[in-house]
């Protein structure tokens, strides 16, 4: 199923695949800023003779059209930092950038699917299909994908295939597990309207600060009293801001929070219940409130063929040891969006080695990768994408 050469071909470059990666960290962007990684990756595959264009403001799609016609298959690679200030301070590649970094790999994807790239170019006479490449700006506040497919990303994708570097994980393992893999992750913002007055005349006044705390205490009876124990879900409220001093009652509060869960019909439900908090909450101290529910990623959901072959791949390559099974996390990712427009999966490749620090958990300033895995990852994209194409 896989080809030797490509195996070969990456190994000769893996040099290469960690200067591109170390280049990358030392040089972060945020989202929708990732202008200067656009024109890399643009410059890169244009000189490999992959056809190229770039989509608004930033990211890239390329396409490589093997020797005989077949199938689409889309290889997703995201590029944007974080707003983290580095800890690494005895890394040579640290940020340059003060208050950025590239704290959860998608420097490492970006690198990885480059030389992949340049593996499936070698081979190019041996695809039965094309190939497109998609370098997807601003995953970290998940707009990017569905930017992309609004731009035509997916357009005659047959297949879509994407990864995600995992320091939680010893470093070559690998996950693709079929059916839930991230969760659907929504925000949600309530703000609660008192009237304020003096801290020694509470009778005069509506306390938002109480409303604020009531809603934060009964909406967690949501997920514990109203949804199948069976079905995964979290609602977590990460911010409250209320109240200007200490003696003066709160007339406005602030909440803010996320959810998270894997099936839609609990997301609806969710939401109609955060609805049914806010208003009665408000109506039960006299003030008024208003819930603003903003949909974010989907579910992501590997579908069962393609995560069988994601697996065949990687064992013929790097052994059947290197195959481990991740349990659903209630992280989201933004690669849902391409899982709407086509079949595929995604899949986590193991970054975690205790003897190089790097077990940080992902968006911790101190986070890094074993570099020894951004071969394995470079090899994975190559290698199912040959596989699908090639596969009878």
């Amino acid at each position: 199923m896989i080809l030797g050469k490509i195996k070969q071909y990456i190994a000769e470059h893996n040099e290469e695949l960690t200067e591109i990666r170390r280049k990358l960290h030392n040089e972060p962007e945020l989202s929708w800023e990732e202008h200067n990684t656009t024109q890399y990756v643009f410059n890169y595959l244009t000189g490999l003779g992959i056809e190229c264009r770039k989509t608004e403001p930033t990211g890239v799609i390329g396409e490589l059209a093997g020797a005989k016609p077949g199938k689409t298959v889309a290889l997703r690679a995201d590029m944007d930092a974080l707003s983290v200030e580095e800890l690494n301070a005895d890394l040579p590649y640290r940020s340059k950038e003060q208050g950025k970094m590239h704290a959860c790999g998608h420097d490492a994807h970006t690198a990885m699917l480059l030389i992949a790239a340049k593996a499936l170019v070698s081979v190019k006479g041996q695809l039965e299909g094309t190939v497109r490449f998609l370098f997807q700006p601003a995953e970290e506040v998940a707009t990017g994908a569905r930017e992309m497919v609004k731009q035509g990303a997916m357009e005659g994708v047959d297949n879509v295939f994407g990864m995600h570097i995992w320091s939680q994980s010893p470093t070559g393992k690998i996950s693709c597990t079929a059916g839930p893999s991230f969760a659907s992750a929504d925000i949600f913002n309530v703000r609660f309207t008192g009237r304020g007055g003096h801290g020694a005349m509470p009778q005069d006044c509506i306390d938002a600060s109480v409303m604020a705390s009531a809603f934060v205490m009964n909406a967690q009876s949501i997920v514990s009293r109203t949804i199948d124990p069976k079905q995964p879900a979290v609602v977590t409220v990460g911010k409250m801001t209320v109240g200007t001093r200490f003696n003066v009652i709160a007339e406005n509060a602030v909440i803010e929070g996320t959810v998270r869960c894997f099936d839609p019909e609990v997301r609806d439900h969710i939401e109609k219940q955060l609805e049914v908090y806010t208003r009665n909450t408000a109506e039960l101290y006299g003030g008024a409130a208003e819930l603003e529910y903003i949909r974010g990623t989907q579910a992501v959901i590997n579908e069962t063929e393609s995560s069988r072959l994601a697996r065949s791949v990687a064992a013929e390559a790097f052994g059947e040891d290197a195959l481990y099974h991740e349990e659903p996390t209630m992280g989201g990712e933004d690669f849902s969006f391409f899982l709407d427009e086509a079949p595929g999966c995604f899949a986590l490749v193991g970054a975690g080695n205790p003897e190089k620090d790097t077990e940080w958990a992902h968006h911790h300033g101190r986070f890094n990768i074993d570099e020894d895995a951004l071969s394995t990852g470079a090899e994975l994209y190559a290698q199912y994408a040959y596989s699908y194409l090639n596969e009878k």
